[in-house]
């Protein structure tokens, strides 16, 4: 017996797959990995970073499909587990960070050796100022809401029960995040070599 799954809700889907189709949660990866990785993608701004995220999104997805309430929007539910592998990236990204600064002296040495000309280096960053990389630099609070109500159209009230905030939060968070982001393009703007 074969199943039109491409006719069924994502209610449907869900409870298909909980039952071992698992073409049926294929089917919810088709629908939903576009929009997913968007909101990775705007929130860590490196592709390749953002197709594995992904991917962990959706195996975690897989592994609590169980405590999917069939009641919420399966986009939102989602969206809000692709936001928290975003957090948990951002959170080793820092840690590795750390680390790589805490070298031996002597291999610190040899790094500082390997390094480009400060003058290169400034080069690099200029060109390096887009949009994509100033999302991403923002605060994880305003990135996140910058996304989702910008990049990804969602409304307010839903974007406020993805992130676990109040409306008027998410409002006071968007009108920050386009500050600072028009901030930001104004400085890499201004240092730009003319």
């Amino acid at each position: 017996m074969t199943t039109d799954f491409a006719g069924l809700t994502d209610g449907d889907l869900a409870a298909l797959s909980l039952a071992g189709r698992r073409l049926a949660f294929a089917e919810l990866m088709r629908r939903h990995r576009e929009p997913i990785y968007r909101v990775i993608l705007g929130n860590v701004g490196d592709p390749d970073e953002a197709l594995d995220l992904v991917q962990e999104s959706f195996v975690a997805a897989w592994r609590a499909l169980a405590r999917y309430d069939s009641a919420r929007p399966m986009r939102a539910w989602l969206t809000t587990i692709a936001l928290n592998k975003c957090r948990d990236w951002s959170r080793r990204r820092a840690v590795r960070r750390f680390f790589a600064r805490a070298l031996p002296l002597d291999v610190a040495a040899e790094r500082a050796d390997e390094r480009a000309s400060p003058h290169d280096e400034a080069q690099g960053r200029a060109e390096l100022a887009r949009v994509a990389q100033a999302i991403a630099d923002l605060p994880a609070a305003l990135r996140e809401v910058l996304v989702l109500r910008t990049v990804e159209g969602i409304g307010q009230a839903e974007a406020a029960a993805m992130l676990g905030v109040t409306e008027k939060a998410v409002e006071t968070r968007l009108r920050r995040a386009r500050m600072r982001l028009a901030e930001a393009l104004a400085t890499a703007g201004i240092a730009r070599p003319t």
